[in-house]
């Protein structure tokens, strides 16, 4: 099964799920606002955002998470040296969200 932008996620924590759409909002402001927590991550070969949501989150599923936060669109591909922004907690996602 697929994530697509307007569809729910699987649970990020044991009582949230989240919708896409207010949940990049969210993530998007929160970092304008310097709220969001944050690491760098440089991509080398040919990563995918999935994969990398997989090694950081455990769920590969949560790639648009990454995608939020960097500011880098839908794409799952992103080309080596892609400077990505990853969210250290998820906990803390989901508290902007509720």
């Amino acid at each position: 099964m697929s994530i697509r932008r307007y569809s729910r996620t699987s649970k990020l924590n044991a009582q949230t799920r989240l919708g896409t759409p207010e949940a990049i909002r969210s993530i998007r402001l929160a970092k304008k606002r310097g709220t969001l927590t944050t690491a760098t991550y440089v991509t080398s070969g040919n990563e995918r955002l999935d994969t990398i949501a997989g090694k950081k989150y455990g769920n590969a599923r949560l790639w648009w998470v990454i995608a939020a936060a960097s500011n880098i669109g839908w794409a799952l591909q992103v080309p080596p040296g892609t400077r990505l922004l990853i969210p250290t907690s998820l906990n803390q996602i989901a508290g902007f969200i509720r």
